[in-house]
């Protein structure tokens, strides 16, 4: 379960929990087309939600595994992409790692989407998910980044902060 709930004032919370991986392998990265998921829509690392009791970082060495068939070690944390919604009181936060140690074979027949390794050079130019886009060039930068969004009706609003 990766759900927890808090109170405010507006009521209950529910966080979800997720995590990204990104893996590079001589001088590109492995991206999954999920371009016909209908929350997702484009190329993505692998990741997704964090089961209870795991870790992030378990979560992103089992979803990698169940996605790809590869084994990752070695993760980096990058950092933190979170979205809010304080009128529904949601909180989406997802755990962005970069993974440059592997094992294995991809999946002849993966059960996300068509896996794709590309050049880093060429992965803008690929249908990015968009928030996944927006954060494609902290992986490769030194240091974490941290970014928060928060929306509700027709206000959305962006903060990024990079240690």
């Amino acid at each position: 379960m990766a759900n927890s709930v808090n109170t405010t004032r507006a009521g209950a919370v529910t966080t979800r929990l997720h995590t990204v991986c990104l893996i590079q392998d001589r001088g590109r990265v492995l991206l999954l087309d999920r371009r016909d998921h209908p929350n997702i829509r484009g190329y993505i690392a692998p990741g997704g939600k964090i089961d209870f009791p795991e870790s992030p970082v378990e979560g992103a060495i089992r979803e990698v595994r169940e996605e790809t068939g590869l084994r990752v070690s070695g993760l980096v944390y990058k950092g933190l992409h979170e979205f809010v919604n304080p009128d529904l009181g949601e909180r989406y936060m997802v755990f962005n790692y970069l993974a440059t140690t592997i094992e294995g074979e991809l999946l002849t027949d993966p059960p996300e989407g068509r896996l794709q390794w590309v050049s880093i050079e060429d992965a803008l130019s690929f249908p990015l998910e968009r928030s996944f886009r927006a954060r494609f060039p902290y992986f490769f930068e030194p240091g974490t980044f941290e970014i928060h969004m928060k929306w509700g009706g027709e206000a959305q609003e962006e903060t990024v902060v990079r240690t």
